[in-house]
Formats: C-alpha cells, structure tokens, sequence
C-alpha cells in the first residue's frame, strides 16, 4: 500500500510528523478520508477526532479543536489550535480523555459535534 506523510501542528509545535496508510478528519462538511494520492484540497477542520492508520498497522487518534487541512498527493499538512492524544503507545488513556473533553468543550462546538466526538473516543477506553 501506498504511504502518504502526515504532519500534524499545534501553536506549540509539531505534535505528529510520519508516513502513514490513511487518515480521516473532521472537516467543515462532515468526515472525510484521506489516502496517498488524494486530489489536492484544503479545507476546514471542525472540533473531533482525527483518525490514523500508520504505516504499522497501529491506530492512533487524536482529538482537536479546529483548524485547518491542506492535502497533496504526497504530504498532508494538518494545522490546529489544540490537540490531545487519545491513544497510542505512550498515552495515559484516562488522563487524554478528560482533555479531549474539555478542549472540544472549549472550542464551543455544538452539542452534536462534541456528543459525536466524545462518543468515537470513549469507546477506545474499553
């Protein structure tokens, strides 16, 4: 399969910088996916959760707060004002979710796009 690079950036720095198989955003106009080779677009991204398939075969997710994608056939380029891990080899579960929570509650989303957001993570901690 195909890889495509992923850069994830926060304000504070680059908080993901990999290959990885795909990728699903929240965009302004619902989820979509991304695959290497996809048409290039940019876009809004809305407050939720950021789907990753790496490269291994491992997923990891990420919960933000709105931003920006900008995607090449090559390179996808996801700006954001704020993200937090929600799993992944290095992550303390509980501790992200409550962030995560907190972050999407903060970027004053509606009801429906934190209840959707939350919803696809708390499912992880089982």
């Amino acid at each position: 399969m195909e890889l495509l690079k992923l850069e994830i950036v926060t304000p504070e720095g680059v908080i993901f910088d990999d290959e990885v198989k795909q990728l699903t955003v929240p965009g302004g106009e619902g989820e979509f996916g991304i695959l290497a080779g996809h048409a290039a677009v940019v876009s809004l991204l809305t407050s939720g959760v950021i789907t990753i398939d790496r490269k291994d075969g491992r997923e990891v997710q990420v919960a933000v707060n709105g931003g920006y994608i900008k995607v090449e056939e090559e390179k996808t380029l996801c700006m954001v004002d704020g993200a937090v891990a929600l799993s992944g080899d290095d992550t303390n579960l509980a501790k992200n979710i409550a962030k995560a929570k907190e972050l999407l509650e903060k970027a004053q989303a509606s009801t429906l796009t934190v209840a959707a957001a939350v919803s696809k993570f708390e499912g992880i901690k089982k």
